[in-house]
């Protein structure tokens, strides 16, 4: 199965809307990460009137434009939270769906190493490694 991580893409600045506003609300109360639909259902219990195909377009504009991370759960669902900064990879529970930004410079060396190694040039790489966390 391949599991991605949407890597920060360059683009022009995002216009400041209300939607994206209240997205933005959510987006910054959690701590977790939040499905499209979770966060359309967080936005109808506050009374915010944002359609569903807002929220996902909403959220793969800030994912384009390296605000959030976004990763495909274990049954393909994608789930977004805000980018702590710095390029990293993430662990997740299969069963609770915590999930733990950690660093890779192993693999970092490995991608890089591979890539000269066969003529490739500016590249970049996704990383997920799904387990169980000792809490469950």
């Amino acid at each position: 199965m391949m599991n991605q991580i949407r890597e920060p893409e360059s683009a022009a600045p995002q216009r400041r809307t209300r939607q994206r506003a209240a997205v933005d609300k959510i987006l910054n109360a959690a701590s977790d990460f939040r499905s499209a639909q979770q966060i359309h259902d967080e936005l109808r219990h506050s009374e915010e009137r944002v359609g569903l195909t807002t929220v996902y377009r909403t959220l793969q504009s800030m994912t384009d434009s390296g605000e959030l991370d976004a990763i495909r759960n274990v049954d393909g669902e994608m789930s977004y939270r805000r980018c702590s900064g710095g390029h990293h990879h993430h662990l997740v529970c299969r069963s609770c769906g915590r999930t733990v930004e950690v660093s890779g410079p192993t693999v970092e060396k490995w991608a890089n190493s591979i890539a000269t190694e066969h003529g490739f040039r500016d590249v970049n790489h996704e990383l997920e490694i799904f387990g169980t966390c000792s809490s469950c």
